[in-house]
């Protein structure tokens, strides 16, 4: 018997809403990018190099997509695990295949919000200019640990 591991986690920001499509069976996508960044200092100049990675996310669950409809928007920033998975196909007219890597969101998988949306407070009722309030101390008095 084989055994295998497939697991991919990202943590990003989102460069567009989420993209829900209807499928001709009746079910429904959700397709999102997930941009990373990374930076590194070349050896041969010296310079900071900043290198962005977009990933494609991919879910076909009906709760989720409700949630990533509702809450899923530019320049959030996001937790992803999910499995990884490349999709083969061919363009009508095309001779060669083309491929796809993207992160499947199966049960089991993860997409957490790891900020507030813009223009929001912390129980998600606007503010009233339209920008997020500052976090809240849950203790004010006690905003000094001793140790």
């Amino acid at each position: 018997m084989a055994f295998g591991l497939n697991s991919a986690q990202i943590i990003g920001r989102l460069g567009a809403d989420a993209t829900i499509s209807n499928l001709a069976s009746g079910g429904r996508v959700a397709n999102m990018s997930v941009a990373t960044d990374e930076s590194y200092i070349d050896r041969q100049s010296g310079e900071r190099v900043d290198r962005t990675e977009w990933h494609r996310v991919v879910s076909f669950q009906s709760g989720l997509i409700d949630m990533l409809e509702k809450h899923a928007k530019k320049g959030r920033l996001v937790y992803v695990a999910g499995k990884l998975q490349t999709r083969k196909w061919r363009k009508d007219g095309e001779d060669s295949d083309r491929f796809s890597t993207e992160i499947l969101l199966v049960p089991g998988g993860r997409v957490q919000f790891l900020d507030r949306p813009a223009g929001t407070n912390g129980n998600g009722a606007q503010t009233p200019d339209g920008e997020a309030a500052p976090a809240a101390d849950a203790d004010p008095a006690d905003s000094t640990i001793p140790f």
